[in-house]
């Protein structure tokens, strides 16, 4: 896992809703983090206070980039895997198969021409 860089992180704060009461709706308590490099951004405000709700806000982003790294590997070993596949040389076998179908194929092609 990562460390967050203060640099790297924008941080907005707005009013909350929902239970909390007169706190939530006079203080700017939901806490909104955008990590600048990355474009994704995580709004908490499941606490009455700021401080918690800014320290469950930086864990979760942190584990959001973490998932969206891991993300990407895994669509690279994919694409490198099937890149792999699609480069591989057919077996001996294989080839066998392929050219005796298509004389087959070129033999049924030749008996639709023209009767004489």
């Amino acid at each position: 896992m990562k460390k967050l860089r203060d640099s790297d992180i924008k941080e907005m704060f707005s009013r909350s809703s929902g239970p909390g009461g007169q706190h939530v709706n006079k203080v700017s308590t939901a806490v909104t983090l955008r990590h600048v490099p990355t474009g994704l951004s995580v709004t908490v405000s499941d606490s009455r206070s700021q401080a918690m709700n800014r320290e469950t806000a930086r864990r979760r982003l942190l584990r959001k980039i973490n998932e969206a790294a891991e993300a990407k590997k895994l669509a690279q070993l994919a694409e490198a895997s099937r890149e792999r596949r699609r480069k591989a040389k057919r077996s001996r076998g294989t080839k066998v198969k392929l050219v005796e179908s298509k004389r087959r194929r070129s033999e049924t092609k030749k008996m639709r021409g023209k009767v004489a």
